[in-house]
């Protein structure tokens, strides 16, 4: 792979110092950072085989998308009117069509997520849903980086809980031979909504097993609670962790709904993180806002996440971070309790590190994957500030976003993808589109 050059811009390292290059330099060779640094010791150009100048640039590490489903690109526009936070809403609005999906149907779908994705800066995505073979082939194709979690819906069928949890195995053990760019998890989609207590501690059994991640949503409905409540007298965040659930590593979506208990129970866990999706929670109409800032006060990873983009319908997370730290102010009643930069750790090496990636990417360190994006800031909207954080977070867009690297690889080159062009994605996933929706009406019509 060959040895890069970037120089003459504005790199944000996101390491444990928050390091600012201005007019910086960072040395990519064979996937990896080789150095950082300021304009006064950039190394000379004539050892590399590529030198790249990015004035009126930001380089910072590549986004970190902590939830989401990019099959779901399918429901785009579907759920207008529905909270898919609500078991009602979920149901009417995802699940009945999703009784229509077939495999061919997912890499299309999560083709063109991945190239959203890729364009608006994000190189690494959790994801968790049906169909994770097709989703993780798609995701390599694509170039990115991703943990794929196998969803487990059960909806009070123990057979089929159970043939899921053998096919999730497989799943596993198949996708951990790859080249490690796509990492293989766990995703019971809610605890005690649709998914029973004996198939959540299988899951855990076997999580342990393998050594991997589980990711779920949890306090997303007041359906979470009111089940256990009434059963035990205990939150669900209380009641999975008497049942060990937290035993392992645990990624947690969207959270509106934690006690002060449950919070504690995060901050004591080895390895539980939440994600953090304010765009998604906003629509979806909950009053219950996720409390990030008193996660992160106890010590709890937070990361940012869009989740799908049925119920948001951006993948860019520059958006995000500004969404995230807007909803924060308000939930807590006083300016900024999130700052800038906390927002850019969060969209970064906190959603490496949430995912078990910060030994790998998240930051510009000298030994890391060469996990990489350019941002154009030369452009309308965009002036001098006293920190980059704030103009990116505030100021910044997806849409700028000019050059990605992935591994070293170079999988966007002046906003065009790589790998595949993006006009036929979008061609093959119009056909993907008209033949979903079509059987779904024809389902429709026979009930």
């Amino acid at each position: 792979m060959a040895s890069v050059l970037l120089r003459d811009a504005n790199v944000l390292t996101v390491d444990r110092q928050d390091t600012v290059h201005m007019a910086g330099w960072i040395a990519l060779a064979d996937g990896r950072i080789t150095g950082v640094g300021p304009a006064a010791n950039c190394p000379d150009g004539a050892g590399f085989d590529e030198v790249l100048s990015l004035p009126g640039h930001i380089v910072m590490p590549g986004l970190v998308n902590a939830h989401t489903h990019s099959a779901m690109v399918l429901f785009r526009g579907r759920s207008e009117g529905q909270s898919l936070l609500t078991m009602d809403g979920w149901y009417n609005s995802i699940r009945e069509p999703e009784l229509s999906l077939q495999a061919n149907d997912i890499g299309p779908a999560v083709a063109l997520s991945c190239a959203e994705m890729a364009l608006s800066g994000t190189t690494t995505f959790c994801d968790q849903y049906f169909f994770a073979e097709e989703i993780a082939d798609a995701a390599a194709e694509s170039g990115l980086r991703a943990v794929v979690a196998y969803g487990i819906v059960q909806l009070g069928d123990e057979a089929r809980g159970s043939e899921e949890l053998s096919r999730a195995a497989a799943f596993i053990e198949r996708q951990r031979s790859s080249d490690g760019r796509v990492v293989p998890w766990f995703g019971p989609h809610a605890p005690y909504v649709d998914n029973s207590e004996e198939l959540l501690r299988a899951e855990v059994a076997m999580a342990v097993k393998y050594g991997v991640g589980m990711h779920l949503h949890m306090a997303a409905g007041p359906e979470d609670n009111e089940q256990t409540m009434a059963r035990y007298g205990l939150t669900a965040t209380q009641a999975l962790s008497r049942d060990g659930f937290f035993a392992g590593r645990v990624h947690a979506a969207h959270c509106l709904d934690l006690t002060e208990d449950d919070i504690a129970i995060f901050a004591a866990a080895p390895a539980a993180s939440v994600s953090y999706n304010a765009t998604a929670g906003l629509r979806s109409g909950r009053e219950g806002i996720c409390p990030a800032v008193k996660l992160r006060e106890a010590g709890v990873v937070v990361a940012l996440g869009t989740d799908n983009v049925a119920a948001n319908n951006s993948y860019d997370m520059i958006a995000e971070m500004r969404v995230a730290g807007l909803v924060a102010s308000h939930r807590e009643g006083r300016a900024q309790p999130l700052s800038s930069r906390d927002l850019v750790r969060m969209a970064t090496i906190d959603g490496a590190r949430a995912l078990g990636l910060d030994h790998e990417t998240g930051s510009l360190e000298a030994g890391k994957a060469a996990d990489i994006i350019a941002i154009d800031i030369s452009g309308a909207g965009y002036s001098e500030t006293p920190d980059l954080e704030t103009l990116l977070v505030y100021s910044g867009s997806g849409r700028d976003v000019t050059r990605v690297w992935v591994a070293g690889e170079q999988v966007v080159d002046n906003r065009r993808l790589t790998r595949r062009p993006l006009s036929e994605i979008r061609q093959d996933y119009s056909v993907t589109y008209q033949d979903f929706w079509a059987r779904v009406a024809a389902a429709r019509m026979v009930a």
